[in-house]
Order: C-alpha cells, then sequence, then structure tokens
C-alpha cells in the first residue's frame, strides 16, 4: 500500500501497561545496528499486531533488540498515551510519519513533540485515486484484503518544481514547530526528466537544505533505479535516515507504485538489495537513524519478519 493512504490508516487501540513491568521483557543486550546506530523499525512492519495489541508490541519490539521506532499514524491512541507505552516498553520515537496538507497540521507537530521526535517526515505529497483511497479505509479497518490500486501517472517537470515548493513550505512549518522535516522517497520519484535526470534531483536542488532532509527508502530508490550511494557523495548532508527495505528481483528499473510493475516485497536479506555499500558510506554521510521496513507479501507473521529483519541488521553491527 502506498504511504500516503497506509500510515492515513493504520489503527492501533488499547491500553497502557505498566512500565515496572517491562524490564523483565528484555532478556538480550541492545546491540548496536550497523554504522553503529541503533537498530529502528518502521511500525508499519508490525500494523497487524500493533492495532490489537500496541503495548505488547511494542514491548516484543524491545525485547527483540529494536531500541527505536517511526511511527505510521496512531490511529484511535492519544500522543501522550502512546508516548506512555513507548516509556513503558524502553523505546525511543526519533522520527514520526505525519500526513502534511490538513487541516489538522499543528495537532500532529504537537503529537510528534510529545513522542519525543525530531524529524517530521511526509512522503507522496501529490493526491490519490479518492474510491482507492475510500477502499482502502475500508480495508484497513475491517482487516480484509486492500485494493488493488490504480496506477500513478507521470507528475513532470512542473509537478517536481511544485512538490518542491511543498517540502519548502513543510519545512518552514515543522521548523516553528520546533521539528525538522524530512523527505521520504518511493519509486516514482526516479521518472526521467527530459534531459535524463530523476525528479528526485530536483526535490533535493529546489529544497532549502536548512528546511528540508531526506530519508532514503533504499529499497525503493533502488528498484527505480537510483543508488544510495551515489547521493550521499552527490548532495552532501541532505540525508538523514534510512529505511532498509528490500525487494524481490526486478527485470528493469520500474517507477511503478500502483500498478502492475509494483515490485514485491520480501525480507530483509531475501531479496537483491545489496546493503553492504550502503551501509559502508551511510555513517560519514550523516546517517542518524535507520529503520527496518516490509512491504507486503509477507509470507511469515509480521512480528516474525521484524525478527527476520533485526537479524539482518545485526549482521553488520
Amino acid at each position: 500500500m502506498p504511504s500516503q493512504s497506509r500510515r492515513r490508516f493504520i489503527a492501533v487501540a488499547g491500553g497502557v501497561s505498566a512500565a515496572a513491568a517491562a524490564g523483565a521483557l528484555f532478556p538480550r543486550m541492545a546491540l548496536a545496528g550497523p554504522m553503529g546506530l541503533p537498530s529502528g523499525i518502521q511500525l508499519y512492519t508490525v500494523g497487524k499486531p500493533l492495532a490489537e495489541d500496541p503495548a505488547g508490541t511494542l514491548k516484543q519490539l524491545r525485547a527483540i533488540g529494536y531500541t527505536e521506532v517511526e511511527t505510521a499514524g496512531l490511529g484511535k491512541i492519544a500522543a501522550k498515551d502512546f508516548r506512555a507505552m513507548l516509556d513503558g516498553a524502553g523505546l525511543k520515537c526519533p522520527s514520526a510519519h505525519l500526513q502534511f496538507g490538513g487541516s489538522d497540521e499543528e495537532a500532529q507537530f504537537a503529537d510528534a513533540n510529545t513522542l519525543g521526535a525530531h524529524y517530521a517526515v511526509s512522503s507522496i505529497l501529490r493526491t490519490l485515486d479518492p474510491e482507492f483511497m475510500k477502499a482502502a479505509k475500508a480495508a484497513m479497518a475491517s482487516g480484509g484484503p486492500m485494493p488493488k490500486p490504480p496506477k500513478m501517472g507521470p507528475l513532470g517537470m512542473d509537478g517536481f518544481k511544485k512538490t518542491a515548493e511543498r517540502m519548502n513550505e513543510a519545512g518552514r512549518k515543522a521548523k516553528a514547530a520546533g521539528l525538522q522535516y524530512a523527505y521520504h522517497n518511493h519509486n516514482f520519484e526516479f521518472e526521467k526528466m527530459p534531459d535524463g535526470s530523476p525528479g528526485y534531483d530536483i526535490l533535493v536542488k529546489e529544497t532549502d537544505p536548512a528546511l528540508v532532509k531526506f530519508e532514503i527508502d533504499c529499497g525503493w530508490m533502488t528498484v527505480a533505479g537510483g543508488n544510495p550511494v551515489e547521493y550521499f557523495r552527490k548532495y552532501p548532508g541532505r540525508f538523514r535516515m534510512l529505511h532498509i527495505k528490500d525487494f524481490k528481483p526486478v527485470a528493469k528499473p520500474t517507477t511503478d507504485l500502483m500498478g502492475d510493475g509494483r515490485p514485491t516485497g520480501t525480507d530483509l536479506g531475501k531479496g537483491f538489495i545489496d546493503y553492504k555499500p550502503i551501509f559502508a558510506a551511510g555513517k560519514a554521510a550523516g546517517i542518524e537513524h535507520i529503520f527496518a521496513e516490509q512491504e507486503a507479501p509477507f509470507t511469515v507473521s509480521q512480528m516474525e519478519s521484524a525478527k527476520l529483519d533485526y537479524a539482518f541488521l545485526q549482521k553488520f553491527s
């Protein structure tokens, strides 16, 4: 499911467990992950168990070894209650994915601050098909299968320039709220422009470095033909976070996010993304946080995938 819709409709419910009980759930020492950074996970990866038992799921993630999480929406849980669950589990939340452009931006910024986040992140700053959004919302609420998303049309140079303007505005608003804005890519940003360069370069070049940082989703960038290491070198200082994601091999680079050419997700280490050079270059590039994330289909339970993903990260510790 595309980031905008999935992050809007992930709903979680439940109460806060006593923090005093959390210590007994952490039998293993927290180990540093790649680049000596804490091992984090994007909570979309465990959306189903999180909806069923948010406090328990967070504690299970900490027991696996994760020490940081990135939110994908809080559903019906108040930010202060979710923060209490994070504290009870012994987890930090340095980054929160938000929905920019709505009437509740200030409330979302307040929630991010309550969670203890530094980064306010968005993605897909473009309008999605309203019928798909309606069907996706119903599927998320019922736990049923997601509808097939419609194909997204090209943005073109003007579209990318307008997106960059929106990113600068989001950055100004986030700064006023005491947060740092960051943009998370998918694959459609690598649509080729008339000169052969990807639209993603417009987003980097035409945004204010002080207002806009970037969270590279290494999986989505790679399936589109991009290379995170090359971007580290090309635009130093712009990248602060990574999504560590894997896909099954693709026959050729694809920028199709919502059509038949959408790549298939898999557990980390079971696809084709080579993380060794990315991790080797990331720390010097200024990467501060990494979050394992996984796209459907899940061949095992989401929590089991979270364990496999953590084990993958530890191979590079």
